[in-house]
């Protein structure tokens, strides 16, 4: 069973949450604040977290911020505000998703357990079957493992930065154009998938490279997409 954290200063929409997610099997945990959710993180086995952007002590982004130090899990933001910048800092401090208020209930569920499927698929351990290992240069994806690693020095990536840099790793040379990176790793339509591409190569290139303003690894293709560059 899978434990989801929803925080919300708002009790009636935390409430509203718990219910759906319950009916599909989940054990839903409760905050109100920032700072409740990163407790409640330190003290409980959390698969998930539901977290609003506006709250009082301690809000959405800096609250993500601070989680992010520590735990990769997959953390949908939610917002009353509809603008591209909100959702941009959202998934510049470290979100997976992004979902604005009001929303369609079935369609939240709908992405935590898409963001599941990915944190799980990230998480299991190794196969027996033989290891799956892409390697350009120094830059090394474990399928297997589900390990990075640039140099011999292991790489921390969240879920989706993973199943991106994996998708372009094992097609070297081959350029990805944004709609199709978004369609392979979101499972649906890419519109307006630009910037929330962006946001994700940039977080790759900032773990990846060692100078990520002149990348040797991951390499934009100017009116495009994105490639893993052969070595």
């Amino acid at each position: 069973m899978y434990n989801i954290l929803v925080c919300d200063d708002d009790r009636e929409i935390v409430d509203a949450i718990e219910i759906y997610l319950t009916q599909e099997g989940y054990q839903v945990l409760k905050a109100y604040d920032g700072i409740q959710a990163v407790q409640m993180l330190e003290r409980e086995e959390i698969h998930l977290l539901i977290i609003d952007v506006m709250m009082p002590r301690l809000d959405g982004i800096r609250a993500t911020l601070k989680i992010r130090e520590k735990s990769s899990i997959p953390i949908i933001i939610l917002s009353a505000k509809s603008e591209d910048v909100d959702k941009i800092l959202g998934l510049n401090i470290g979100a997976d998703d992004y979902v604005t208020k009001p929303f369609n209930p079935l369609e939240l569920v709908a992405r935590v357990k898409s963001q599941l499927r990915r944190y799980t698929k990230l998480g299991n351990m190794h196969n027996d079957a033989g290891e799956n290992i892409y390697q350009v240069g120094g830059l090394m994806v474990n399928d297997d493992l589900k390990e990075v690693s640039v140099e011999g020095e292991t790489v921390k990536l969240t879920p989706i930065e993973y199943n991106i840099l994996l998708l372009l790793v094992k097609n070297p040379g081959k350029v990805f154009s944004i709609e199709q990176i978004y369609e392979n790793i979101w499972n649906e339509e890419a519109i307006g998938a630009d910037n929330t591409v962006a946001v994700h190569i940039r977080h790759i290139r900032e773990k990846i490279e060692i100078n990520p303003k002149e990348p040797r690894y991951l390499k934009v293709v100017w009116g495009i997409g994105y490639k893993i560059e052969k070595q």
